[in-house]
């Protein structure tokens, strides 16, 4: 069962369906509140049947890539990674669901600034979390005088606008790694859709928009050097690729072990935790 419902019925759905035996593959988040998804966490652990969460961009041929380097201990101990995911002017269509905090549970950090901090997490291989700080802001969408090009859906307008256009955030996890987090529907700046990834060893550049892949390293042979290394890779469906490993878990009657339940639920409380920091104006502990 494949369930791309709007946030708020997520839920609804996949319990019902997790609770019937069925395979599920919901797309993310995992829901709208993070006492929601913990539900689905819950059916999920109790049910016979296979939950897998879609995060598609795990599935980007650069992103295969780099794990591959990664696992090979290239890039050495992973400290810090720099998530963005911001467009100049994309506010979807306000008066949507999109737009409607009841039934999305936030804006653009619950949009798309979730694709950025799970591929982030992924690039820490989903350390524990323990303090997380961050700003979310609605600057655009709330204007009479909003400016676009184009939008995705029609424009009601910002009385139908109750939700946050951009977010600043700082993840701390308990072995030391960190996260700074840029996402936004809307903003006065060019479009970012890139990862830096900090290792003890070496980094690397993750462009998602053009999918070009750059390692940066370093050595002592012959003298000491850095070396800047692009990577091509083949361009990949990611959906389709997410989807046939969903079917092939499936198929195997196994779990996944990329793409769960319970990585989806880590993300979730992230960003509920940056939204009570933006409540609170202070730093919110996730470790107890």
């Amino acid at each position: 069962m494949l369930i791309t419902t709007p946030n708020r019925f997520h839920e609804e759905y996949a319990v019902s369906a997790l609770e019937r035996g069925l395979d599920v593959m919901l797309e993310k988040p995992l829901a709208h509140t993070l006492e929601s998804a913990e539900r689905i966490a819950d059916a999920a652990a109790d049910a016979d049947g296979i939950c897998m969460v879609g995060f598609n961009n795990r599935f980007a041929a650069p992103v295969e890539v780099l794990k591959h380097y990664q696992a090979e201990g290239r890039l050495g101990d992973v400290t810090h990674v720099e998530a963005n995911y911001v467009r100049r002017r994309g506010v979807p269509g306000r008066g949507s669901w999109f737009t409607t905090k009841a039934v999305s549970g936030g804006g653009s950090l619950i949009d798309i600034g979730v694709h950025a901090l799970d591929l982030a997490l992924y690039f820490l291989d989903f350390p524990e979390v323990v303090e997380v700080s961050g700003v979310a802001r609605s600057e655009f969408g709330d204007r009479e005088d909003y400016t676009f090009i184009d939008m995705w859906g029609d424009d009601s307008g910002p009385e139908d606008f109750d939700v946050d256009d951009s977010v600043s955030a700082f993840v701390r996890t308990a072995d030391g790694a960190t996260i700074s987090l840029e996402a936004a529907w809307a903003t006065n700046r060019p479009e970012n859709n890139d990862f830096y990834v900090r290792g003890t060893d070496a980094g690397a550049h993750f462009d998602r928009g053009s999918g070009d892949l750059t390692l940066y390293e370093n050595g002592v042979g012959g003298g000491h050097h850095l070396t800047d290394t692009d990577v091509d890779t083949r361009e990949v469906n990611t959906h389709r690729a997410e989807q046939a490993t969903f079917l092939e878990a499936v198929e195997a009657g196994e779990q996944p072990t990329r793409n769960t339940v319970e990585q989806a639920l880590t993300v979730q409380r992230v960003i509920d935790g940056i939204y009570r920091s933006t409540e609170t104006g202070r730093a919110v502990r996730l470790d107890g």
